[in-house]
């Protein structure tokens, strides 16, 4: 698909993957009995259950993804739009904003929905769930055989649309250091994305346990992610690169508020998770 398609039409693919992704964590949610009031608390009130960390930092990671920030903004600038119209600039840049927001916005939709599927079946049958087909297993008695398939094809195309998005955003790396626009017509872009999907291949080979390497693969992203924070914090605010649109003083405090919070969570994490 990344080879033979056009960013457009990848684009419109991913659409439809992760509306198949949602509908189906939506179905799943009708079938179950959740006590909304219980899952709002739990929304806004942070909580550290014992022996939770890894799974805290799991869901961090895989809730922001932090290569998919990069790869948003790579895909407004692959557009190739004309940078001396500031009218053209500025509806790109509040595409670029919408697009990103919209993404991490669903991408928490359907992590949550994940979550409460799992916190109305499971824990509240006091079932441990250590690995991906236990819980296809389990959901056939608990609400019926149209759940685990359901559940199977949502997990299917949460594969392809991660591994699409990931090849992505190598080739716009191994593109990005050569000071080209990512696209599948160019050498380094399909080396980059031949490259991220070959790793990717061996990490399935050698990981023995696909859950334990699930959760160990989204606690590296979330580890990384205060790296990304800063980061970006220190190219939004650089007026070499953002000219007028850099970040406010406002938008600045508000931006180092969330690295610090983010990292010191993650020191809590890993320091609760190792010992």
């Amino acid at each position: 698909m990344l080879f033979s398609n056009s960013y457009k039409r990848i684009e419109k693919i991913i659409i439809g993957f992760v509306s198949i992704i949602g509908l189906s964590f939506l179905y799943e949610l009708t079938m179950v009995k959740i006590d909304w009031g219980a899952a709002a608390a739990g929304w806004v009130t942070p909580a550290f259950p014992d022996h939770s960390a890894f799974i805290i930092m799991s869901v961090l990671g895989a809730v922001v993804m932090p290569h998919n920030l990069f790869l948003h903004s790579e895909v407004i600038q692959s557009r190739q739009f004309n940078l001396e119209d500031r009218a053209v600039l500025e509806k790109q840049l509040k595409y670029e904003f919408t697009d990103t927001l919209l993404s991490m916005i669903i991408g928490w939709a359907i992590n949550s929905a994940m979550i409460l599927l799992a916190a109305a079946t499971f824990f509240q049958q006091h079932i441990p769930v250590d690995e991906l087909s236990q819980a296809h297993t389990l959901l056939t008695p608990l609400i019926g055989g149209a759940s685990a398939v359901i559940f199977a094809v949502a997990l299917l195309f949460a594969g392809f649309s991660s591994s699409i998005t990931a090849g992505m955003t190598g080739g716009s790396i191994l593109a990005g250091m050569f000071g080209e626009p990512y696209s599948i017509t160019d050498r380094h872009t399909r080396i980059g994305v031949l490259a991220t999907l070959i790793a990717a291949m061996a990490a399935i080979l050698f990981i023995s346990d696909p859950f334990s390497g699930l959760l160990i693969s989204q606690m590296l992203l979330s580890i990384q992610l205060p790296i990304t924070i800063f980061l970006q914090l220190y190219l939004t605010s650089s007026e070499k690169v953002m000219g007028e649109y850099k970040n406010t003083p406002l938008h600045s405090g508000l931006l180092w508020a969330i690295g610090i919070t983010v990292t010191a969570l993650n020191i809590y994490l890993l320091i609760d998770t190792l010992l």
